[in-house]
């Protein structure tokens, strides 16, 4: 039986490793701006953080305004000279999307990058046992809330030569019984990231990152059974998109990426072959016969 990998066979990190070193990109982004939706907590919080201190001004898009305001005072007692604005959105509304893009434009004239990181998930239950309006909701936030942050921010983008960031899922490769609903959703995003470059201008980066398994109040509520594989320090994916901003990685725009790679060893390894075989994409499986020599 042909089996196919759904990894890259180079060393798994958990925490931060000398390819992601913060101290490599003190002040590398400054004069960028940062968009950044789910920002107020977790992953998005501490995205935000890495960034800021690699110089990078943020414009900071949540549904709660109170939590983006204890986030812009952290990063102001670490960073008293940075630069950061936000605005309340909920990201399955279009109308809030295109205010918070039209704000960050506003305050600071331009995008340079974006990291759509809003998320939610369904609880674990086969399709027949699931709410059909919380499923649903899963596919609004994760897709359509996806979709909107794209919409919007992707001619901004053009301009700048930007990068877009989703925050995606390893269960995109996977089928596991009960999470019909997230683990499509973020397969979803795969495929948007191949969207997004067959479509461009070739002036936009996007990738469709893996942030590793990170405890957050929404993984911690899948149960114990999904919080044992959540071994991973949140620095991790934090630094690993301020790296995949710098240039050198801009080979695995369009592709699916897990923060827990080591990307030196990518680099060095594995670049020639990912774009020689057009590989990290989402592809039907075929029998092996049908495979061309």
């Amino acid at each position: 039986m042909l089996i196919v990998p759904q990894d890259l066979p180079v060393t798994l990190h958990h925490e931060i490793y000398p390819g992601i070193e913060p101290s490599k990109f003190k002040d590398t982004l400054s004069g960028k701006v940062v968009f950044i939706t789910g920002a107020s907590r977790g992953i998005g919080e501490a995205t935000a953080l890495a960034f800021a201190h690699s110089g990078a001004s943020l414009f900071l898009a949540s549904r709660k305004t109170s939590t983006m305001e204890n986030v812009k005072e952290t990063i102001l007692k670490d960073l008293p000279n940075a630069k950061v604005a936000y605005a309340a959105a909920d990201v399955v509304k279009p109308e809030d999307v295109k205010a918070a893009v039209d704000a960050c434009i506003k305050d600071f004239g331009k995008i340079d990058i974006v990291i759509s990181n809003s998320g939610a998930a369904e609880n674990i239950l086969a399709m027949t046992e699931q709410d059909p309006n919380r499923w649903w909701n899963t596919w609004e936030v994760n897709v359509r809330g996806s979709f909107n942050v794209a919409h919007y921010t992707l001619p901004h983008l053009s301009k700048t030569h930007g990068y877009l960031l989703f925050v995606s899922s390893i269960g995109a490769q996977f089928v596991s019984a009960g999470l019909s609903g997230y683990q499509s959703t973020k397969h979803v995003l795969n495929r948007l990231v191949e969207f997004i470059i067959a479509e461009g201008d070739g002036n936009v980066k996007a990738v469709s990152l893996h942030p590793g398994g990170i405890k957050t109040e929404m993984s911690l509520a899948a149960g114990p059974e999904v919080e044992q594989w959540l071994i991973d320090d949140v620095q991790l994916p934090a630094w690993t998109m301020v790296r995949l901003v710098q240039g050198k990685e801009d080979y695995l725009s369009g592709r699916y990426v897990s923060s827990n790679w080591d990307l030196d060893e990518v680099l060095a390894k594995w670049k020639e072959p990912i774009v020689r075989d057009d590989a990290l994409k989402n592809k039907l499986a075929v029998p092996r016969e049908l495979y061309s020599a």
